[in-house]
């Protein structure tokens, strides 16, 4: 390998060797982990032809006991993958982390026709043997014939296949020495058994009997045949997850697997509420615009919450990340920059400014796509000019600074700063051609002329020199105030020697310096007034300084809420205070704070909906566990846990809450005073889930030990009790539902099991799934299922879907992604490749999702940006684009609208709701003008501009819908579904 590295090295000079060796380690893995996956194929295969060896004697006498009663389905049952490595957990571990997205079964050397009908044929008979509930090889007790029942021919295999000429038929006396010899788990037989059973030789074998063994399959690739099996009895479908079979049984109540279909569901979502803000890693973000509402952003949406009428309204144009804010002189437009992405395909979504209008939330200009590379660090709209122009920093290596006439989106001029950070850019407010930008170690003076930019570095001599330059301020005078990580606020004058024409900018000289505060100066802030406000970071104080920088009065920020990262001005006296810990405050000197904003500081993914009232729980790795209110959008009550929370639920009684951390160990706090119930401890890794049953006198943890521990519970959820542990899964538990009557639980693993087990019986695993068809579950939040396997991709690694959650009137299905996306299907959703409404708010993987106990709103959680999304649930209506625009040309105030009967569940709100084009994709939102230039795709549907656009502060909700038009699409259905038509 050194050499073949070296000869790549001679023969490309211009690679780099580094690239190079990375690239071959990365193959040399990935065909190794290939070679192990076909070992343990293989395997699995012999392991299949001696069962069927063993079996063809009394293939006949079972044909006919089949015929003659309905015990044939207590012999379907479908084992999971554990057969592949022969009984063994290991082989299955390594396999369930493989980074290989799917496996192959044959030879790379065949032809890509040869390697499908291989496949096909392997996968029939292999996969029918695996659902003889038969001991494995190692049980005491010899393994039972498996019934044999006809079936209608595969696509892949149209009659007996013709005998393989050459090696096999040479092979074939080895091959009945192989199978008539006694079973071992030893590797060492394992491997003599490989070599005398060759892959040809185990097609051929395959190939003959497969007439007798023909299942409905979900191909892996396509997940789209469909073959219904001739019996009613033990009917199932296989879907492939990294080239592992998945068995789900059909209900009885399906009398025809091929009539079954998956439509859009007529419910859709709209976004009414976001919990949060991104103040931990971003500065300068809170405004108060002159309609009274305070402008912040997080994950990909930014808020505009009027606090005093406590409403919100949401610009959702980006598609990632929003990392910065700035506003235009006239108060109304503002521009918004984003980091790049990558789509749930692995495209680039590149970083860009959008300048947009507040009011209306119409999207007025997108810039820089395809110019800026990492993505937007800050940017300002000039001053003197109006507002004409926009100064953009990219946050690449260069930190290349751009200058934009962004009503013509034209790049005017284009520089590269620093190799260093920088955190500031701003606009002169009085010259229009003086830019100054700083960040670590530096400030520049920038002096633009036409296309050229000319840059003056700052000279601190005599005083010291900062390691940052955090924030900058003009002064009334024309000076520029700097404040840095020193604590120091510093004055910079022009200086009053006139620089001739052409040879520069004039230099920026500081001429005072003032001692702000202890540890850096994170924010300025100047005052309509004149006086100015600076935030210290460590200090955590605002100061108030007059004309002559004297401080006048100051007042510190409380610990709990965190350093501070943006001040900016309120209304009156008040002044808006963003913290590190995601807080957002409005306060004066007199009066203190009140907070307006909150939310988590870590990657959250715990959340719980309350039983009876319209409330749920969160918690994160930040320890927090907090309770919101649904209705008035505020936090009930939080509590700081000595653990990171992963996962919880509500008592049925609503009285307590069971919440499982990162170490194993679970708490039950009061619902009302938050004190602490009860503490245990199962096991020494993470809990994924906590379930209550439905009577609420189980209670059901899943562990990443492998293990479901369970309890008695008593006292209304204050009294715990062990009761058993279901043992049996090979990978961690993901998710898992009791059944109404509390008798048995389906569990999901890892590894994509899907078990069953029988909770009065000692909980003991149910060897015959085909016996579990037709249970009802109280809950469905199992991502793997007959009832919704339709919901996952194509091509997906079986990690794309972190959560799943039926509605309390079991007409939809929401999901939760790995690609930012909240989806809704309808329930159930048995058919491959389902369509979906899906809504774009989320810059993370979407952790988690929950349906409010009356179904009238859907709450979800982000990762990594630490978000909180509160979906209102809408029925669509039939009208026209035209009619929607004409009833709600005026705004309208949406009450709380459910008084839902505690016997019954509620429907959602009636409202109308765009409707689709022939494409599936939503039209334009009635509720809002669209932008004069959309992100692709261009051919939506976009009505003209209203010219009179409604109050911000008169809708309680969006006014642009929970989406850009392009995110709220059908996803590709099967083919037998109809295509989507416009509503007339």
């Amino acid at each position: 390998m050194d050499g073949f590295t070296g000869s790549l090295d001679d023969s490309m000079s211009g690679a780099s060797v580094s690239d190079v060796n990375d690239r071959l380690s990365a193959l040399e893995l990935r065909v190794q982990q290939q070679e192990d996956e076909l070992t343990v194929m293989k395997a699995a295969l012999a392991d299949v032809l001696r069962r069927l060896a063993a079996s063809e004697d009394s293939a006949t006498s079972a044909t006919k006991k089949q015929h003659g009663g309905k015990g044939g389905a207590a012999l379907r049952e479908a084992y999971s993958m554990s057969c592949i490595a022969n009984g063994g957990t290991s082989g299955r571990k390594r396999d369930s982390t493989s980074v290989t997205r799917k496996e192959t079964l044959s030879s790379a050397a065949k032809s890509g026709a040869d390697r499908k009908k291989e496949v096909s044929s392997q996968r029939s008979p292999m996969e029918e043997i695996q659902e003889n509930p038969s001991p494995s090889p190692s049980s005491p007790h010899p393994p039972q014939a498996p019934q044999q029942r006809p079936a209608p021919p595969s696509d892949s295999s149209k009659g007996p296949a013709p005998p393989k000429r050459g090696p096999s038929v040479k092979r074939s006396s080895g091959m009945e020495r192989s199978q008539s010899s006694t079973w071992e788990t030893s590797e060492e037989n394992r491997n003599k058994l490989v070599k005398a059973a060759s892959t040809s030789k185990l097609l051929a074998k395959v190939v003959k009997t497969a007439d007798r063994h023909k299942d409905p399959v979900v191909s892996q690739a396509k997940m789209s045949t469909r073959e219904k099996n001739s019996q009613a009895e033990g009917n199932h479908i296989k879907m492939f997850m990294r080239g592992r079979p998945i068995t789900m049984f059909i209900p009885s109540d399906v009398d025809n697997y091929e009539d079954v279909r998956s439509e859009l569901p007529s419910e859709r979502l709209k976004l009414e509420w976001v919990y949060g803000y991104r103040g931990r890693d971003c500065r300068a973000n809170v405004y108060l615009l002159p309609t009274g509402e305070i402008v912040y952003f997080i994950a990909s949406v930014v808020v505009l919450f009027n606090y005093e009428e406590r409403t919100q309204r949401h610009y959702l144009g980006h598609t990632d990340c929003v990392k910065c804010l700035a506003i235009h002189p006239d108060k109304i437009r503002i521009a918004t920059g984003q980091i790049a992405g990558v789509d749930k395909d692995g495209r680039a979504l590149q970083p860009n400014v959008r300048v947009w209008d507040s009011v209306s939330l119409s999207t007025l200009q997108i810039i820089g796509l395809g110019t800026f590379e990492r993505g937007v660090g800050s940017l300002a709209f000039s001053k003197a000019d109006s507002g004409q122009h926009l100064s953009v920093i990219d946050d690449c290596n260069d930190h290349m600074l751009t200058v934009w006439d962004w009503q013509k989106k034209s790049k005017i001029a284009e520089i590269k700063t620093t190799n260093e950070v920088v955190l500031v850019v701003e606009f002169h407010p009085t010259d229009p051609n003086t830019i100054v930008t700083c960040g670590k170690s530096h400030i520049f003076f920038w002096t633009w002329t036409g296309t050229s930019l000319a840059r003056k570095q700052g000279i601190f001599g005599k005083y010291e020199k900062p390691k940052f330059i955090q924030c900058l301020a003009f002064l009334s005078t024309g000076d520029i105030l700097t404040g840095d990580s020193g604590g120091v606020l510093l004055v910079w004058t022009r200086s009053s020697a006139e620089t001739p024409t052409g040879k520069g900018p004039r230099a920026f000289q500081i001429s005072r310096q003032v001692k702000g505060h202890e540890g850096s100066v994170f924010c300025l802030c100047e005052m309509r007034s004149g006086t100015l406000l600076t935030g210290g970071g460590k200090d955590r104080r605002i100061v108030l300084w007059d004309h002559e920088l004297r401080a006048e009065r100051d007042i510190e920020v409380p610990d709990q809420y965190g350093t501070i990262r943006a001040v900016s001005e309120g209304k009156g006296e008040e002044f808006l205070v963003g913290t590190s810990r995601n807080f957002i405050l409005r306060g004066t000197f007199n009066d203190g704070f009140t907070v307006e904003v909150q939310g988590h500081t870590d990657e959250l993914w715990g959340l719980a909906s309350h039983p009876t009232r319209e409330m749920f729980l969160t918690c994160a790795q930040d320890r927090l566990v907090c309770v919101w209110n649904s209705n008035n959008h505020q936090l009930q009550w939080s509590r700081t846990l000595e653990e990171h929370g992963h996962c919880a639920d509500f008592h049925p009684s609503g009285a307590v809450v069971a919440i499982g951390t990162h170490s194993g160990k679970w708490y039950v706090l009061d619902a009302e005073s938050t004190d602490l119930v009860a503490i245990h401890t199962d096991g020494n890794e993470q809990l994924s889930v906590m379930r209550f049953s439905a009577d609420g006198g189980l209670l059901a943890v899943g562990s990443h030990d492998n293990f479901i521990y369970l309890y008695t519970v008593s006292e209304r959820g204050r009294k715990y009790s062990r009761y058993g542990k279901c043992t049996g899964h090979s990978s961690y538990i993901t998710h898992l539902d009791w059944s109404p009557d509390n008798n048995f639980i389906m569990s999901n693993s890892g590894d994509y099991e899907i078990l069953y087990w029988d909770v009065p019986n000692g909980c003991k695993l149910i060897r015959n799934r085909s016996e579990c068809k037709d249970i009802d579950w109280a809950t469905y939040t199992c991502v793997l299922g007959y009832h919704v396997f339709g919901v996952w991709p194509e091509g997906s690694d079986g990690t794309d879907i972190n959560a799943l959650i039926r509605s309390h009137n079991r007409k939809v299905i929401a999901l939760a992604d790995d690609f930012c996306k909240v989806h809704l299907f309808a329930y159930p959703c048995s058919t491959p490749k389902a369509p979906s409404h899906k809504y774009s708010a989320h810059s993370s993987h979407v952790t988690n999702v929950s349906f409010l106990y009356n179904d009238s709103h859907l709450i979800s959680t982000g990762g990594k940006d630490t978000s909180i999304m509160q979906w209102r649930l809408v029925e669509k209506s039939s009208f026209s684009l035209t009619d929607g625009l004409l009833s709600n040309s005026t705004p309208r105030r949406v009450d709380t609208v459910f008084t839902p009967s505690p016997s019954a569940t509620t429907t959602p709100t009636q409202e109308p709701v765009p409707s689709l084009t022939a494409n599936g994709s939503q039209e334009a939102s009635p509720e809002t003008p669209p932008p004069t230039e959309l992100d692709p795709p261009p051919s939506e549907l976009t009505p003209p501009n209203s010219e009179s656009t409604p109050p911000p502060s008169d809708s309680t909700v969006s006014l642009k819908d929970s989406l850009d038009p392009s995110d709220d699409t059908a996803t590709p259905s099967d083919e037998g579904l109809p295509p989507l038509t416009p509503p007339s």
